[in-house]
């Protein structure tokens, strides 16, 4: 056993090396008739030879209104069969799929429909607080390569999905021959050290890939049926849930149209769905729901809690309490697909409860000085680093972004510090950059330090992440105001980023101060204000929790 950390996955079972929507061609023709896709609140149900006609008509929709390989398509909605629709659609044609998250307003849908040249838009009309149509007449004046808006559930959607059946199906096909699995085919924006968003820029090979081995691993075949309340938008669901299932000829089941402890429980029992995915928030909110004790759950066998750290004590419940003895803890990040290293179901407990698991099969993982780059011994802490066929090509048009993140050997630096044992299983002890993952969403401190520089009152503020027990990680503000200007209060601080910037990103907290820690070369001590911050809150007990 080597004592450098390094390890590689293996396995017998090769990679995919076929399209996303090949791979849908082909489960649909090996399993017709077996149910693909429900939505529970809707009660709609699509077969996988339905669900491939459907995306078929999506796909030959978007070709009558100009829209080629290569193009960016837009998705700005919650979890709907339509999402389903559009994902397996733009896939066929070779159009790259832009993920935006239903929680943005303005400033930042603006930033990604222009980063990305987006063409095309497909969005839902509202959800919750937000009017995605107001919204979307706001960016539209500063967007001019924004040629077309489809509204779901709106005439646009018919229209476009009926003028697919007027195409012909011919040009589909020869669409479909010429694309190839190495073509980028979605951008999900992420936070960085810029504390923009960059746009991940990932391949049919990246995402079809990882989907399936990871529902590989958990032991899936098309019995299984998958209750999905994680976000669409992101790589958990449509990258783990979608193409895991589809790839299996498992069922997709999607509970509601955003999280709901309620609405999870009820889908499970009513579809006797065998697979569960959450982050930790998600189960901590199912386990804690008043119904939970009446809700039939013996149906589930497996799943994933990932996203963000999972406590050992819930991952312990989740096993017991909810029947997922088989249940997974998987790492990752956008950049890598998602998942690089994923717990086992014959794992003894203690690994599947406190380590992260150890690499994918066909993935490598190291851990290296963070100063020097070479590998550091077992059980030493260092910057976890993976390379392999779910490394991102890039991040869109940013290409020193890039350089910085995935070196000239194609490693992609995570960011994250971490260890590897003797069998390369992984812990995750730390982060290297300064991001803050709130209930499993990425938050970079600078985007919103820089938001609320903006602020009239507030003359310097710094951003930090504090333990929460319920989202893993809360924001808190640290904030110097302006000479003869009141102090600011929590409640001022949120009405002044309501409606403005997405609530992941509203601090919790916030403390008045004269000044910051600094160290004696003038850099911002976040580690002291966090400490401080630990202790004035109360929040020892929360900081002490073990997770994976």
């Amino acid at each position: 056993m080597t004592s450098s950390s390094y390890a590689h996955g293996t396995g017998e079972v090769p990679l995919l090396g076929e399209t996303i929507g090949a791979n849908l061609a082909a489960t649909a023709s090996r399993l017709p008739d077996h149910e693909a896709l429900v939505e529970v609140q809707t009660g709609r149900r699509w077969t996988y030879r339905e669900l491939e006609g459907w995306a078929h008509r999506v796909a030959l929709g978007l070709l009558t209104r100009g829209v080629r390989p290569g193009d960016r398509v837009g998705i700005w909605s919650p979890n709907c069969a339509e999402w389903v629709a559009v994902q397996y659609g733009t896939a066929m044609i070779g159009a790259i799929l832009v993920n935006v998250n239903p929680a943005y307003r303005t400033s930042e849908l603006d930033y990604v429909v222009r980063q990305s040249g987006m063409r095309t838009l497909v969005s839902a009309t509202a959800h919750k607080t937000s009017d995605y149509r107001s919204m979307v007449a706001q960016v539209r004046p500063s967007a001019p390569e924004l040629r077309d808006v489809v509204y779901i559930g709106d005439p646009s959607w018919d229209e476009l999905v009926d003028a697919g059946d007027g195409a012909d199906p011919g040009d589909l096909e020869g669409i479909g021959a010429g694309l190839a699995f190495d073509d980028p085919i979605n951008i999900q924006y992420t936070s960085g050290t810029t504390g923009f968003p960059k746009g991940a820029t990932l391949s049919h090979h990246n995402i079809l890939n990882n989907g399936f081995f990871v529902t590989e691993l958990l032991g899936c075949t098309e019995a299984d049926r998958f209750c999905l309340p994680v976000p669409f938008y992101h790589c958990f669901g449509m990258v783990m849930g979608n193409l895991g299932c589809s790839s299996h000829g498992a069922t997709i089941v999607i509970p509601a149209p955003a999280f709901d402890a309620e609405a999870t429980l009820r889908a499970v029992e009513t579809e006797r769905c065998s697979v569960l995915y959450g982050v930790p928030t998600m189960f901590i909110a199912v386990l804690a729901s008043a119904g939970f004790p009446g809700f039939d759950l013996t149906s589930l066998r497996t799943g994933i809690m990932a996203g963000s750290p999972c406590p050992v004590e819930v991952m312990r419940r989740v096993m017991t309490e909810m029947h997922m003895s088989e249940v997974a803890i998987s790492y990752g990040m956008t950049e890598t697909s998602p998942v690089s290293t994923q717990t086992r179901s014959d794992d003894r407990v203690e690994r599947r409860t406190a380590t992260v698991g150890r690499p994918l099969p066909h993935l490598e993982v190291k851990v290296v000085d963070p100063t020097t780059g070479r590998v550091v011994p077992r059980g030493t802490p260092g910057e976890v680093c993976t390379r392999g066929y779910s490394v991102m090509l890039g991040y869109w048009e940013e290409p020193d972004k890039t350089a910085e993140a995935v070196d000239a050997a194609r490693w992609m630096h995570t960011g994250d510090l971490g260890t590897m044992d003797r069998d390369g299983y992984v812990n995750v002890v730390g982060r290297i950059k300064d991001l803050v993952i709130r209930g499993g969403e990425n938050v970079y401190p600078r985007e919103v330090e820089e938001f609320l520089y903006g602020h009239p009152d507030i003359e310097d503020v710094q951003v930090i992440g504090v333990p929460d027990e319920r989202y893993g990680e809360e924001l808190m503000a640290w904030i110097k105001v302006r000479e003869g200007r009141p102090p600011l209060t929590a409640e001022d601080v949120r009405a002044y980023c309501n409606g403005r910037i997405a609530h992941q990103k509203i601090p919790r907290y916030v403390k008045i101060v004269d000044s910051f820690p600094m160290t004696v070369t003038g850099k911002i001590r976040k580690v002291e204000m966090r400490e401080v911050s630990i202790a004035e809150l109360g929040l020892e007990a929360v900081a002490a929790t073990r997770t994976a």
